[in-house]
């Protein structure tokens, strides 16, 4: 059954009361309703949570996290009230640390796609549909959409795949008029992603977002933005329509627990084994190489 290969205890904070300890983030309460989101260095991959740990990645999506919600800012707010360290917290937990709004979060994984891949791919194979949005024939792998469209999916637990559902849906589930303001506000804050990226040489090729209303009926930006572990990230000199494209993110790791090398069968019984240094490395770098890139600031 996928899930943790080594699930982690929580850190006891005093002040804090542990609320859920996701595939990345720790999440706790603090005594002033705040809710605070820990992202710890941990990976996942064919729902799995690796029993490796990537040096530094909780902090890398953290700091990427927080720049992206001032690039968006005037187009949705977000969680954030402070980056301040919680008294009595770890100093482990420096620059990984959110103090956040608590939100009546949306039951929605927001997700818009700017090209074709992933489980978007599979679906158009079957039916030239992507969450029965109708597309053009001729589309491949890595294949640019005529236009950004929104294709939401149902949030999963840990070990569970995320479960792609129609915009019916989420009407049905939301109501038609929050269903519309998710859509609108993803493809915008997509668009905007998007050209950002490309400025800097970096295909977005798809998004996923998380929103929540605050106690004043406002749509809020929350969890993680436009980082590697929620967004396909592709080199826009390496571009070529109708193959796997490099990515920065954890298709490296991927792509070795799947070779000859692992000698795992993500099919079987047996949970992912550790990774080799190398890969650990060379993820890593993935991650700083984005990080870089997006914000032109040298991560240190």
């Amino acid at each position: 059954m996928p899930g943790f290969v080594e699930k982690p205890e929580p850190v006891q904070v005093p002040g804090l009361v542990h609320l859920h300890t996701g595939k990345v983030r720790d999440l706790y309460r603090d005594e002033d309703g705040n809710l605070v989101m820990v992202a710890s260095d941990r990976i996942s991959a064919a729902d799995w949570v690796l029993p490796t740990e990537i040096p530094e990645k909780g902090r890398i999506l953290t700091q990427l996290s927080l720049w992206w919600f001032e690039q968006l800012a005037d187009l949705v707010p977000n969680h954030v009230i402070s980056t301040d360290l919680p008294a009595g917290a770890p100093a482990d937990w420096e620059g990984r640390t959110l103090v956040c709004k608590s939100l009546d979060m949306v039951p929605v994984e927001c997700v818009a796609r700017g090209y074709l891949t992933g489980s978007g791919l599979k679906e158009y194979v079957q039916s030239r549909t992507v969450c029965g949005l109708a597309l053009p024939e001729g589309l491949v792998d890595g294949s640019e959409l005529p236009a950004p469209i929104f294709t939401p999916a149902a949030k999963a637990e840990v070990g569970d795949h995320d479960e792609n559902v129609s915009y019916e849906e989420v009407a049905r589930t939301t109501g038609a008029e929050t269903a519309a303001l998710l859509r609108q506000t993803t493809l915008a804050v997509y668009g905007r992603a998007r050209d950002i990226a490309r400025e800097r040489g970096i295909i977005l090729a798809d998004t996923k977002f998380e929103f929540g209303f605050d106690k004043d009926g406002t749509l809020v930006a929350a969890d993680e933005v436009l980082t590697p572990d929620s967004s396909r990230f592709w080199p826009a000199d390496q571009w070529q329509p109708g193959r796997t494209q490099p990515s920065f993110d954890k298709q490296y790791v991927r792509d070795w627990l799947a070779s000859p090398a692992s000698g795992w069968d993500s099919k079987g019984e047996l949970p992912p084994p550790v990774l080799p240094q190398e890969v650990v490395a060379q993820t890593r770098a993935k991650y700083v190489e984005a990080y870089e890139r997006l914000t032109g600031q040298t991560w240190s």
